[in-house]
């Protein structure tokens, strides 16, 4: 099992070679959830099909290609029964987490609550917000 969950911004840093991130994942057992996969994929989409970025293409592709190769090579955790159930609590619990900003955050510390792993984030005002949720910042 993982000690570590990186949040959709680590995984991007990690992706632009952020060098305390990379340091920091080297040293580090680390998985990834569904819901950063979510949120990457979302962001390419957005990025390609914006017509003012046609002639941009290749290296959109590119930059999808290398996100999609670097997938391929670490663990994704599911979202499951479990981190759903952890999740309605959350929210039924802390009203203002309920924010539709903060949906796919709830989400990614859900799926880490369920298991007991530390959420590796450099947000820490909202994922700071989350009851028993054990956070750490690489960025550092």
């Amino acid at each position: 099992m993982c000690q570590y969950i990186l949040d959709t911004d680590c995984v991007s840093l990690i992706l632009y070679n952020h060098p305390q991130v990379i340091a920091n994942a080297t040293k580090h057992q680390f998985a990834i959830t569904i819901i950063t996969v979510q949120e990457l994929f979302n962001g390419w989409v957005c990025r390609i099909n914006e017509p003012s970025q046609v002639h941009n293409l290749p290296a959109l592709y590119s930059k999808l290609w290398t996100t999609v190769k670097y997938l391929q090579t670490i663990e994704v955790l599911n979202f499951t029964p479990e981190a759903d159930t952890c999740l309605k609590k959350l929210l039924k619990d802390n009203p203002p987490l309920r924010k539709n900003r903060v949906q796919k955050d709830m989400r990614i510390a859900a799926i880490a609550l369920s298991i007991g792993a530390i959420l590796v984030t450099h947000n820490q005002g909202d994922f700071g917000q989350v009851p028993g949720l054990e956070i750490a910042d690489w960025t550092q």
